[in-house]
């Protein structure tokens, strides 16, 4: 028991020293070094953290066995750490405005998204725990679209953090938060005013984003629907199509991509998809497009190694102990 304490004491003075001193020095430097160091970090973390190692290796084989082998599998998590570490450094990034990160993403199908806009109701942009999706958003209420996202900061809900930490990671996720319309909306069960929050945003004619991948807390079970994901079933709530079909706001989906050199990336809107059928149909290809989107490139999915989160889903069985209820809390920035 003291050893694990003392490990996860060294952990977290690293992890506090990177983000308030070696970060911030990253990302100021030239992107290609930025982003090359950023890699180092995720091969340093994926060397020393071997219980994450190991335990995101195994995930992605229960999930994905049959399209991945054990060494695919183990390259998949070595870039998952490297994704994970690119990611602080867009957000570093952002620190110092959002042009320094907005000049390495591209957006494409932003003319999809002004169309949607048109009519002043507002839009609604679906996606799923990419790594570095927020950054993504932040970019796109920069180039002057007006973004609101619905989602809950994990750091602040973990009976596992302490204050210390809970304050690290509210600084470490603060440029993110200064992007945005509004606050972000927290979809807890038993509070009616996260639908008017998101409906008085679309009126204000903003564009809403929602990640439709966080598995149901337990008082939002009786509303989640099961629906074909990553070739299992798995159980979500279908917010976003009910919220769509309630306003009449059109539903697009937007996807990040990082690119093979680590600091360019891609923001991918899709045209609206159709919501006039049921809504489980409609959710069901929401839920394909995210399944796409994930097996596209793997390792930029950022629940592999979240395991109390994918059994939440279904996707993996319950077979040993997990942190269900921190991990399912996870819903808007990962670790």
């Amino acid at each position: 028991m003291g050893d694990n304490r003392a490990r996860r004491l060294l952990r977290t003075v690293e992890r506090a020293a990177y983000l308030v001193a070696v970060a911030p020095a990253v990302g100021r430097l030239p992107a290609d070094l930025s982003y090359r160091m950023a890699c180092w970090r995720g091969d340093w973390r994926f060397r020393c953290q071997a219980g994450k190692r190991t335990e995101t290796a195994r995930n992605l084989g229960q999930v994905l066995g049959d399209e991945l082998g054990p060494a695919a599998a183990q390259q998949v998590t070595r870039e998952w750490f490297r994704l994970g570490a690119c990611g602080m450094v867009d957000m570093m990034r952002l620190r110092r405005g959002a042009r320094p990160l907005r000049r390495l993403v591209e957006i494409r199908g932003r003319e999809h998204l002004e169309a949607a806009l048109g009519p002043g109701n507002g839009a609604i942009l679906c996606t799923c725990h990419l790594h570095s999706h927020d950054n993504g958003f932040s970019v796109l209420h920069a180039s002057g679209i007006p973004v609101t996202s619905i989602g809950r900061r994990w750091y602040k809900y973990d009976a596992g953090l302490s204050s210390a930490e809970r304050r690290l990671w509210a600084l470490y996720a603060r440029p993110v938060e200064r992007h945005r319309a509004r606050p972000d909306i927290e979809p807890w069960p038993g509070r009616p005013q996260v639908a008017a929050q998101a409906v008085a945003a679309l009126r204000a004619n903003e564009v809403v984003t929602i990640t439709i991948d966080a598995p149901p807390l337990e008082g939002d079970r009786p509303r989640a629907v099961e629906v074909p994901f990553l070739g299992r079933r798995a159980h979500l709530l279908p917010g976003a199509v009910t919220l769509a079909q309630l306003t009449g706001a059109p539903l697009l989906m937007g996807f990040l991509y990082r690119a093979a050199d680590y600091r360019h990336q891609v923001l991918e809107i899709s045209a609206p998809v159709p919501v006039d059928r049921d809504t489980g149909t409609a959710f069901e290809r929401c839920a394909a497009e995210v399944s796409a989107a994930i097996r596209r490139n793997p390792a930029n999915w950022a629940f592999w190694s979240e395991t109390g989160n994918l059994v939440a889903m279904g996707l993996i069985p319950p077979e040993r102990d997990a942190a269900p209820a921190a991990g399912a809390a996870r819903s808007s920035l990962a670790r």
